[in-house]
């Protein structure tokens, strides 16, 4: 018995080294394995493309452009409306085989009004082009607020990493302080005043923090999973040229629909009467039971009256309609050219503060580094070493801002332009 014990205490460590090895085998197989790859980073363009696809305007532009080429296509047929089959049968003896028969079958085939098929033809192309003028309008309003959420975000996102950046910063600061304290070379004000200043990074990160999840998670409403990718510099749209276009989606929308709105009047001004019917019929039939049957053929015409003070009115409305929507379209481009040039002057106004930020912060940056090594030999006091970290910290806040404000000056001029992101 006490042999066998003696046995197993022998295994017990050959078998922990044996789970030992195993357990080391498996760990680097799994850290061997390949990772799920990353989600990555998002842009502006993507963003933009995941939101259009959940509007309702991007799931029903199909069918409009659908409908409004069916309408088109109808114009192109010989008929105003669908051929009708109108078919009678007329018996003096209902139920009986004996007195008079008749048997009638024809066919109605309405026609168009003089003029009536062009003017059709041209409302439905007017149509179709207003229904892709409509979408990419829609495209463009979406877009100014998408743009809008995503500067928000960047701009959140910068004020969090310098927020951190001070952190760190500041909680350097103070363990060198702390130490210099503990050998006498500091006072416990000094300490005091470097614990306070790491208190302030910290709420500062924390309200930075939460202007950052604030803004993403309005950004998630738009494209769903946010992550953007932490560049200093962050990505900026291509410089358009200035100059309003001719064919600005906002503009051409209001013009297409008066497009629409005169082609619908010129149909009206046509259409003062229902269409007229050329009935052609085949009738076979007796006058007493017995004789025989003969045929007939008819050939008729159905001319309606005048629609009277209807078709006027539907005329009328049509015209209306045509002259509001030219009269917003010159409002509209007049208020998209002052928008350009008040883009144009922002644009140019920020990319010049975001150079001389830049120089600042450099020197911001010098100035730190010649005091921060005059601190640590001990020719610089407390004080001056805090008064230059804390006015290179605002610098470097400027210049994240500014950084951002030009990339997003750009990106409000293309919006002014009528360009979708990219």
């Amino acid at each position: 018995m006490q042999e066998t014990t003696r046995k197993n205490h022998k295994r017990r460590p050959l078998l922990a080294a044996v789970a030992l090895g195993c357990a080391l085998a498996a760990g680097a197989a799994q850290a061997q394995s390949p990772a799920e790859p990353a989600e990555p980073p998002l842009t502006l363009k993507t963003l933009f493309e995941r939101a259009w696809e959940r509007q309702p305007e991007a799931q029903s532009a199909a069918l409009r452009r659908e409908s409004a080429q069916a309408a088109r296509s109808g114009a192109s047929s010989w008929t105003a409306e669908p051929v009708a089959l109108e078919l009678s049968r007329k018996s003096d003896r209902p139920g009986s085989n004996q007195g008079s028969r008749e048997v009638e079958v024809g066919v109605a085939v309405p026609l168009w009004l003089p003029g009536e098929r062009a003017r059709k033809a041209a409302l439905g192309d007017a149509e179709i082009k207003a229904v892709e003028s409509r979408r990419l309008a829609a495209q463009l309003q979406l877009a100014a607020t998408v743009r809008e959420a995503w500067w928000a975000l960047r701009r959140a996102q910068a004020e969090l990493g310098l927020a951190q950046d001070r952190l760190q910063n500041a909680q350097r600061l103070a363990a060198d302080v702390a130490r210099r304290f503990k050998a006498g070379d500091m006072s416990r004000a000094d300490q005091a005043q470097a614990d306070g200043a790491v208190a302030q990074a910290e709420a500062a990160v924390a309200e930075a923090t939460g202007a950052r999840d604030v803004a993403q998670a309005a950004l998630q409403a738009w494209g769903g999973k946010v992550v953007l990718a932490d560049a200093a510099e962050p990505e900026a749209e291509a410089l358009p040229e200035p100059g309003l276009p001719t064919d600005h989606p906002a503009v051409a929308d209001w013009l297409d629909q008066a497009e629409v709105a005169r082609r619908a009047a010129d149909l009206a001004a046509v259409q003062t009467r229902a269409n007229p019917e050329l009935t052609v019929a085949a009738t076979r039939g007796r006058e007493q039971a017995g004789e025989r049957y003969l045929q007939s053929f008819t050939v008729g015409v159905r001319v309606p009256l005048g629609g009277g003070d209807r078709a006027r009115a539907k005329e009328t409305a049509a015209r209306a309609d045509a002259l509001d929507a030219e009269a917003r379209a010159r409002v509209e481009q007049d208020r998209l050219a002052a928008d350009v040039a008040a883009a144009v002057a922002r644009v140019r106004a920020t990319q010049a503060q975001r150079e001389a930020m830049a120089r600042h912060a450099a020197l911001a940056r010098d100035t730190r580094g010649f005091i921060d090594k005059a601190f640590r030999l001990g020719e610089a006091d407390w004080p001056t070493r805090l008064r230059v970290e804390l006015e290179a910290v605002q610098a470097e806040r400027q210049l994240a801002r500014a950084r951002v404000d030009a990339a997003a000056a750009v990106s409000t001029l293309r919006q002014a332009l009528g360009l979708l992101p990219q």
